[in-house]
């Protein structure tokens, strides 16, 4: 059985989580809510780096062309948004990078907003294992 799962409550990766979920806060809270994405994935990249945590930062995923923003630790995606809300679509792209990547968790996060609430999503077929 993977420790990093607690079955119970579902919660994937709770120590990595908590530790990234972190960073998110602090950046938001340094930049603010009108910065640009790429400004946000730089400040995160810092934090990450600070702490040393691994990461890959936009990933080519297969031949579909699509980037993703940040894999940390092989574990959790993480897709930065700085849109005035987060959509379906949004919602869709990140599922599709769980499934392309095999990766359970990913955290949509939109800058934007004025209180920061990043968005865990678990992959679809990952909800039986």
């Amino acid at each position: 059985m993977d420790t990093n799962i607690n079955t119970k409550n579902k919660i994937i990766y709770p120590e990595l989580s908590y530790a990234i979920t972190g960073i998110l806060f602090a950046v938001h809270n340094e930049l603010g809510q009108y910065a640009r994405e790429k400004q946000y994935g730089d400040l995160i990249e810092k934090k990450l780096k600070e702490i040393k945590i691994s990461y890959k930062r936009d990933l080519a995923i297969s031949d579909s062309g699509n980037i993703v923003d940040f894999i940390i630790d092989n574990k959790i995606i993480i897709e930065l948004k700085s849109t005035m809300a987060i959509t379906r679509e949004h919602y869709r792209q990140i599922q599709n990078y769980l499934q392309q990547t095999n990766i359970k968790l990913g955290l949509l996060v939109n800058f934007k907003s004025k209180y920061l609430k990043p968005v865990r999503i678990i992959r679809i077929d990952s909800y039986n294992s």
